[in-house]
């Protein structure tokens, strides 16, 4: 059972919600819960590896590469990755494909779940 699932929706950049979602994972992942990140809508291009992080920002692909590190598992919504192109390979190592069926699997099964 996870003690937290994280649900991310905005674009990586351009805002500071996704930011302090992986924020909020990191710390809880280092104070030993279990988390889970699932990556929907714009949010998912933070899971493409080799960013140029725009001048000013944190570079969200590193943060999800040491979340996963940490021991976080991390999806990306499958329906979401193929309306915008994308596939599982270009992503960071260790991001994995989800679903509606998995994101409300981990609903059921966590203490709590936050939205960004």
């Amino acid at each position: 059972m996870a003690d937290l699932t994280i649900i991310l929706n905005e674009a990586p950049y351009g805002s500071e919600r996704s930011w302090n979602g992986l924020r909020l994972a990191s710390t809880c992942a280092s104070e030993g819960m279990t988390v889970n990140v699932f990556l929907m809508g714009d949010s998912v291009a933070a899971a493409k590896a080799g960013q140029s992080t725009p001048e000013g920002y944190y570079n969200m692909a590193n943060m999800l590469g040491s979340l996963i590190k940490k021991g976080v598992e991390v999806r990306v919504c499958g329906a979401c990755i193929n309306a915008r192109g994308l596939k599982v390979e270009e992503f960071v190592e260790g991001v994995q494909r989800g679903s509606m069926k998995i994101l409300a699997g981990w609903v059921r099964e966590s203490r709590k779940v936050i939205t960004f």
